[in-house]
């Protein structure tokens, strides 16, 4: 089904997404291989629950979210993780088959026939001479050599000098090959039996989208619903892909991706869409959410500008980290209890306007920086707490404070406080919401709330 975004949606068996000469490639800077025993575990379950006689007819897998390169080649944006475990319970069905019945000379070649088989219709081709793979899915910068190169043709798989990911890539491989193993087939034949009832059984909803823009969309609607796509990778390739199309040294690719691990360790994935949007708030035109990709695609266009952006990323994480979990011995007692506060009110909007506010006056005007806090600090209490009044047209106000900071418009802590009178509700206002205002205190959230009142 086609819409107004751009992208088809299907669903589609692993049978089907391998077949008719498709190649997947995952893009180089896509996160790395993941997972352990008990994902492996809990999807084994699921294939050997299907095979039970009152099983589901089909189990599962979720989104898988490409994008359309041409009608035989399209980008892994999210689901890679999954197609690459199917496909390493497939190579483990592969090397277990060449060793059923090596004393039996013809049911042994036939063995060998069936893997050949399977090689060739869900892993790829490798070639008589060379014997390099020309395979139907390719990974990232750090798991394609190990994958391609000893797991894909089965040959020794090395122990050592590894990265974790090609350590995991590894122990996924053995713990199918052990699984597989375990259940002692007698022949060849139900092996791949059982593999080729696996990859009909296993079902994707496949999102097509047709360009990375379409792709952010997808995540932002799915995220909304609910189910956790990654944008933050989707903005890493983005910025990557723009390094990488211009001149650079292997070592800047190294330092940059340093810097972005170290930008998602401070956050973690889940929390850098967020930090995002308030960054970008902080010095720029409000932008929405469902803008934000697209707004920032539109700005950073070669490799001066996405280093810039990295670097500034790496600079306002640390910052928003200690704004939202105020644990960073510099600040003083006061400032600690403001912001732990603000946790607590559960009070997002004031974030760019505080990012922007800390890097203006923190080092040099810290009274500044004091005042202007306290100020959101009492806001807050009564715009969100107290008033529950309507918090977009709040975050634009905060913005556009932001912004004239950024410009030079506003230069003190004076100027600050008196364009927050916007949003700062009357004596009046906040006196009748008072009286009327109630809380559960069978929550324990509103429960510290309450005690910071009477406190």
């Amino acid at each position: 089904m086609a819409n107004s975004l751009n992208f088809e949606t299907s669903n589609q068996t692993f049978r089907k997404l391998m077949g008719n000469g498709v190649n997947y490639i995952v893009p180089p800077f896509q996160r790395d291989y993941s997972g352990g025993d008990e994902e492996w575990d809990d999807l084994w379950q699921d294939i050997i629950d299907l095979l039970s006689e009152d099983s589901e007819p089909a189990h599962y897998m979720g989104y898988l979210v490409l994008q359309s390169k041409d009608d035989k080649t399209f980008v892994v944006v999210d689901g890679q993780q999954r197609i690459t475990t199917i496909s390493l319970i497939i190579l483990a069905s592969i090397k277990l088959m060449s060793e059923i019945c090596p004393d039996n000379q013809e049911e042994h070649k036939e063995n060998l026939n069936r893997a050949e088989l399977l090689r060739n219709r869900y892993i790829g081709s490798i070639d008589p001479v060379s014997l390099i793979s020309q395979s139907k899915l390719n990974l990232n910068r750090h798991n394609e050599f190990y994958y391609q190169n000893y797991i894909v043709p089965l040959k020794y798989f090395p122990h050592r000098g590894l990265n974790f990911s090609e350590h995991l890539l590894r122990k996924s491989f053995d713990f199918f090959y052990g699984k597989l193993k375990n259940r002692h087939f007698q022949t060849g034949s139900e092996l791949a039996e059982l593999i080729e009832f696996m990859v009909d059984k296993l079902v994707f909803t496949v999102i097509t989208v047709t360009d990375e823009l379409n792709a952010y969309r997808v995540f932002e609607t799915f995220n909304a619903r609910g189910v956790r796509l990654s944008s933050t990778d989707l903005l890493k390739n983005y910025l990557f892909s723009i390094i990488s199309k211009a001149p650079f040294h292997q070592s800047e690719l190294t330092r940059l991706e340093d810097i972005w691990e170290q930008i998602i360790s401070k956050l973690s994935s889940k929390k850098f869409p967020v930090f995002l949007r308030y960054f970008w708030n902080k010095d720029h035109q409000f932008v929405r959410k469902a803008n934000l990709f697209k707004t920032i695609r539109q700005s950073i266009k070669d490799k001066a500008q996405a280093f810039a952006l990295v670097a500034e990323l790496d600079k306002f994480s640390r910052i928003y980290a200690d704004l939202i979990e105020p644990r960073d011995l510099d600040w003083n007692p006061e400032e600690r209890e403001k912001l732990k506060r603000l946790s607590l009110f559960r009070v997002q909007q004031p974030l760019s306007l505080l990012l922007a506010v800390y890097n203006q006056f923190y080092d040099t005007q810290r009274k500044d920086f004091q005042r202007i806090l306290h100020a959101i600090f009492v806001i807050s209490f009564r715009y969100n707490v107290i008033c529950n009044l309507q918090p977009n047209e709040q975050e634009r106000v905060y913005n556009r404070i932001a912004l004239a900071l950024f410009r030079k418009e506003i230069t003190n802590a004076t100027g600050v406080i008196e364009s927050l009178s916007d949003i700062y509700p009357s004596d009046d206002i906040f006196s009748r919401l008072f009286a009327e205002k109630s809380f559960s205190v069978g929550d324990s959230r509103k429960a510290k709330i309450v005690q910071h009142i009477l406190g």
